[in-house]
């Protein structure tokens, strides 16, 4: 009832130029007769529709503004002093290990967020090729029930081989409708279909050290301030969400200017 009324009332001041009452006396014969604002509407519904969409428009738009301006300052301080993540020898590596610019992504395989963000991060790398490497942390959602199991696959079969890991990754993401239907029986085709060794496979996703790499990107990703999926530090700059490639190239050539 008060965003009525805030409403009405700035399309009435609008309106009045003399004797007008005050916003206080107005919302107070509003708070009396509430239904000066019925009428008010239905007199003319489409006039009021009118107006609420054009100020929650308005509103939107300035918190988008402001989201913008909290963005760039923040990017700004992270250039200054970057975040750092830490980077495991036995981590695996998307690209060449020395590219001057490395992107840590905190993802979900069962995120549909994520989907979109794997598709940017392919372009990046047809854009840029050697010039990044791409290290795949987890940050699996409570609510997306395949995400932990499908990271503990791909960390599985890290341990058997890094270039069978990233195969995984890729037609789990490029199939995630399937894993979201068919579960842990399309991990396992997957696993196959890249080669991986099953019987080790079935040994390894038991492993603790798997839980703890799982909890140690979790805990991390929640340092830097990144709670939902996707999220990204490009040499120490951090990307939320599901950002288009604009972002990334704008973060990108500055580093590389330096």
């Amino acid at each position: 009832m008060r965003k009525i009324y805030k409403l009405f009332l700035s399309a009435s001041a609008l309106s009045l130029t003399f004797c007008a009452p005050s916003a206080k006396q107005f919302k107070e014969a509003v708070e009396k007769d509430p239904s000066i604002v019925f009428v008010a509407i239905e007199k003319d519904p489409e006039k009021f529709i009118e107006i609420v969409n054009k100020a929650a428009q308005e509103a939107q738009k300035k918190q988008q503004e402001k989201m913008f301006d909290e963005e760039k300052k923040q990017r700004d301080a992270e250039f200054a002093n970057p975040l750092k993540p830490e980077i495991q020898e036995e981590r695996v590596i998307f690209g060449k290990k020395d590219a001057p610019v490395t992107i840590v992504e905190y993802s979900d395989f069962e995120c549909p967020y994520c989907s979109r963000g794997y598709q940017t991060i392919k372009q990046v790398k047809a854009e840029y090729g050697d010039k990044v490497r791409i290290i795949f942390k987890h940050l699996p959602l409570d609510f997306h029930p395949m995400a932990e199991p499908a990271a503990r696959y791909f960390e599985a079969i890290a341990m058997q081989d890094h270039a069978k890991a990233e195969k995984f990754h890729d037609k789990v993401f490029e199939g995630q409708s399937s894993l979201k239907a068919e579960k842990e029986a399309f991990l396992k085709k997957v696993a196959k279909d890249v080669g991986a060794n099953m019987a080790k496979l079935e040994k390894d996703l038991k492993d603790e050290k798997i839980s703890k790499k799982i909890q140690t990107d979790m805990e991390e990703a929640q340092k830097f301030g990144i709670r939902g999926t996707p999220g990204f530090i490009v040499n120490g700059v951090s990307l939320k969400g599901a950002l288009p490639f604009n972002e990334f190239k704008e973060v990108i050539d500055k580093h590389l200017k330096k």
